[in-house]
């Protein structure tokens, strides 16, 4: 008998964010949808755990008939509570998102979306991160739909390599001018970063991070690239942070013990 595919849905942005609600609509078309998700916004935590305090789990009731937790800790807590505590069998597919803003090029290290995914990744669960180039609240996620289900149904049917996790993110533009999805290299870009520094009342200096992002990254084969001309772009990132190309130079270092 045939048997739907389970999802785990979780996001940053917290379980009642719109983009986590639109993707919610679009898993329910393709199987059976388990939500674990941040009972508060979590943006920019990266791969945070909660190791200093207890987390919590509440059963929720938001719209549709999914099973929905709501959960105190980071979107990485989400997933590893999701796999031990709370499903009854691994999902197939983990799905993460859809973020409120960009998640592309070097905004991946800082994503707790992405880090939402590459936690299942790291359990062995297929898993997908999609963002929108739009980071108001009330953004239009409609023309996202199809190309989510797209690619959600895509690997679910051939897969995702062993170790590999996708990083989805989809221009702020109307369907109709979206060019289609092209799979694309990381691009090579930074955060030109400052820090403005104010006073409060008390007379205790603080201050607001600023600052501008900045695409050093010329290449035709980048998401930068890819979203600025109209595409989705799709890109295997992995967890095992190895920089194998550097191994054969390293191992020319003498790194002997020198006695005295």
């Amino acid at each position: 008998m045939y048997k739907r595919p389970l999802i785990l849905v979780t996001n940053d942005d917290g379980i009642t964010a719109p983009g986590i609600r639109t993707l919610i609509s679009v898993m329910n078309t393709i199987g059976d949808v388990v939500v674990v998700a941040p009972d508060s916004p979590q943006s920019g935590m990266g791969h945070a755990i909660t190791i200093d305090s207890t987390l919590h789990v509440e059963k929720v009731v938001i719209d549709g008939n999914q099973s929905e937790y709501s959960c105190s800790g980071t979107p990485a807590d989400c997933v590893k509570l999701a796999v031990r505590e709370i499903l009854d069998r691994r999902p197939d597919i983990c799905v993460s998102g859809i973020n409120h803003g960009s998640n592309s090029s070097i905004n991946v290290i800082y994503s707790g979306t992405m880090s939402a995914a590459l936690e299942a990744g790291i359990e062995g669960i297929p898993a997908i991160g999609f963002s929108l180039l739009d980071y108001n609240w009330n953004a239009n996620f409609e023309h996202c739909k199809p190309f989510i289900e797209t690619i959600t149904r895509n690997a679910l049917e051939h897969g995702i390599p062993e170790g590999v996790v996708l990083n989805v993110n989809l221009p702020k533009l109307e369907e109709k001018d979206i060019k289609g999805i092209k799979i694309c290299r990381q691009a090579r870009a930074n955060w030109e970063e400052k820090f403005d520094k104010r006073t409060n009342p008390m007379g205790r200096d603080y201050y607001w991070l600023a600052g501008k992002f900045v695409n050093l990254d010329n290449g035709e084969d980048t998401d930068e690239w890819a979203l600025e001309h109209g595409y989705v772009s799709v890109v295997p990132v992995q967890f095992d942070m190895t920089a194998h190309h550097a191994i054969q130079n390293l191992n020319t270092w003498n790194l002997k013990k020198t006695l005295k």
